[in-house]
C-alpha cells in the first residue's frame, strides 16, 4: 500500500551534498527530509577501494558547521576515516535522514509541488534538491562487449584490492585519478600492468613550497580578495568540459606525484587510447608520445598561471618553482596487445562515471543529462541541484566547496517561501 508523506523540502541523496544542504536548511528553520538509497551514510566514498586515501590533505574537509579539526590536517584521510567523518557530521547536525529509500520517479504534481516515488512511499514536497552527485553510473565503453568471456572485467567502482582479481596481468584503461593510482597499486603487488593512457593531466604534489592543494584552496577561498578569482563554470571552453577527467596525484605514503613516464621505467607497459577489442586482441591509438606530452603540460597550462598570479597578487614570499625539467622519455609501445598471449586476465575500467537523472520526469536536462540551472537553481521552480561537477566551480563536488553551493541554493529556496503556498 502506497503512503503519502508531505514535507516542505525533500533532499534526494544523503552524501556530502545532501548533508551540507540539510545543515543550511536546519539553520534556516526549513522543514525537510533527506532520503538516500543506501543503507548507511557514506555516499560514493563507500565505493572506494580498500587502500583509498584522499588525494588532497585533510584540511580541505570544510563541510559547513564541522570543518576538519582532527590531529592530522596535512595527512590524507583513508576511506574509513572519510566515511566516519560523514557519519559523525550527520549525527552532529541531526540530519533528518531516511536511508534505504531510493527514489525511482520525480514528477511535478498539478498543484505546483513535486511527487517523488520511492519504495511504496510518495513524498510530496514544495521543494526538491537533487543531491545524488556525479558518480551515479559507472561508465564502461561499448567496446567492452568485444572482450572474451575468459577475461574478467570490472569497473574501478567495484575494485577493492589486488587479491580480488584472478592471477595474471591487468589492463588498466584510463589514467585519471583512479586509474593511475590503481595501476601503481597493482604494480606494487607484483602484477604485470598494461596501461591505456588517457589525456588526464598530471599535477605535482608540491609547488613553490606548498602542497598543490594548499594553493588551490587558497585561490578558492581568497582569490577574489586579491583580484585573482577562482574559475567558474562560465570560464570553461565548452559545457562538455564539466565532465573532464580529474588530474592524477596520490595521497599514499604521505603523498607523491604520479608520473606515467616513470611508470614505464618501473616496468609497466604503456599504450595509447583503447579503441577496440576483437578476437582477444586490444587495439590502441598510435599516439602515446603526444598523449604523454599533453599529460605533462596540463599543470603548466591550467594551474601554474593561476597559482603564480595569486602568489604575486597576495604578496606571498614563496620560493621559486624548483621542479626538475620534464623528461621527454617515450617508452616503446605497440598499437595492439594479444591479451591471452600477454597473460592478461583482467581489464579494469577506470573510465569514470555518468550522471543519471533518468528518474526525473521533468524537461529540465540539457543534452548531457545535466540539470539546466543557474548555480544550482534549476529552471523548474522549486527544483535545485547540488554536488555536481562544475555546478559553479571545480570545487562544487568537493568537500571544500559543496557547502558553499548548498548555502546558495538554500538562500534561494528560503526566498521562495515568502511566495504564497500553492
Amino acid at each position: 500500500m502506497d503512503t503519502r508523506h508531505e514535507i516542505d523540502t525533500l533532499v534526494i541523496g544523503g552524501g556530502q551534498a545532501g548533508l551540507s544542504t540539510s545543515y543550511w536548511l536546519s539553520e534556516a528553520g526549513v522543514e525537510h527530509l533527506v532520503v538516500d538509497g543506501r543503507d548507511a551514510v557514506g555516499g560514493a566514498w563507500l565505493d572506494r577501494w580498500d587502500s583509498f586515501r584522499l588525494v588532497a590533505p585533510n584540511y580541505i574537509i570544510l563541510l559547513p558547521g564541522m570543518p576538519y579539526d582532527g590531529p592530522d590536517p596535512d595527512g590524507f584521510g583513508t576511506r574509513a576515516e572519510i566515511i566516519q567523518y560523514l557519519r559523525d557530521y550527520a549525527a552532529k547536525i541531526d540530519a533528518p535522514l531516511r536511508l534505504g529509500t531510493r527514489v525511482s520517479r520525480l514528477v511535478a504534481s498539478g498543484d505546483g509541488r513535486f511527487e517523488a516515488f520511492a519504495d511504496g512511499v510518495t513524498f510530496v514536497a514544495r521543494n526538491v534538491v537533487l543531491a545524488t552527485g556525479g558518480h551515479a553510473v559507472p561508465h564502461v565503453p561499448s567496446i567492452a562487449s568485444g572482450l572474451d568471456g575468459s577475461v574478467t572485467q570490472l569497473h574501478s567502482q567495484v575494485y577493492q584490492r589486488p587479491g580480488q582479481l584472478p592471477a595474471g596481468g591487468v589492463l588498466v584503461v584510463g589514467t585519471g585519478q583512479s586509474g593511475a593510482q590503481l595501476a601503481e597499486e597493482l604494480h606494487a603487488a607484483g602484477r604485470e600492468v598494461h596501461l591505456a593512457v588517457s589525456r588526464c593531466p598530471s599535477i605535482p604534489r608540491r609547488y613553490r613550497g606548498k602542497d598543490l592543494i594548499y594553493w588551490l584552496l587558497n585561490v578558492y577561498l581568497h582569490g577574489d580578495e586579491v583580484g585573482v578569482p577562482f574559475p567558474t563554470v562560465a570560464d570553461l571552453p565548452t559545457p562538455a568540459a564539466r565532465f573532464g577527467c580529474i588530474p592524477h596525484v596520490s595521497g599514499q605514503d604521505g603523498g607523491h606525484d604520479l608520473d606515467l613516464r616513470d611508470f614505464a621505467r618501473r616496468g609497466m607497459r604503456l599504450y595509447g587510447q583503447l579503441e577496440s577489442v576483437e578476437g582477444g586482441v586490444a587495439r590502441f591509438s598510435d599516439d602515446l608520445g603526444e598523449r604523454l606530452a599533453m599529460v605533462d603540460s596540463g599543470f603548466d597550462d591550467e594551474f601554474r598561471p593561476l597559482f603564480d598570479a595569486y602568489i604575486a597578487a597576495a604578496g606571498i614570499d614563496a620560493p621559486a618553482d624548483d621542479r626538475p625539467p620534464k623528461s621527454l622519455y617515450v617508452p616503446e609501445t605497440s598499437a595492439s596487445l594479444d591479451l591471452a598471449a600477454a597473460g592478461v586476465r583482467t581489464v579494469l575500467w577506470a573510465t569514470g562515471y555518468r550522471l543519471d537523472f533518468s528518474w526525473v520526469e521533468l524537461p529540465v536536462m540539457d543534452e548531457w543529462g545535466y540539470p539546466l540551472h543557474d548555480r544550482g537553481v534549476v529552471i523548474h521552480p522549486g527544483l535545485y541541484a547540488v554536488g555536481l561537477p562544475w555546478l559553479h566551480t571545480e570545487a562544487s563536488s568537493a568537500l571544500a566547496g559543496v557547502g558553499d553551493d548548498a548555502e546558495h541554493i538554500v538562500r534561494h529556496l528560503v526566498s521562495r517561501r515568502s511566495e504564497p503556498a500553492p
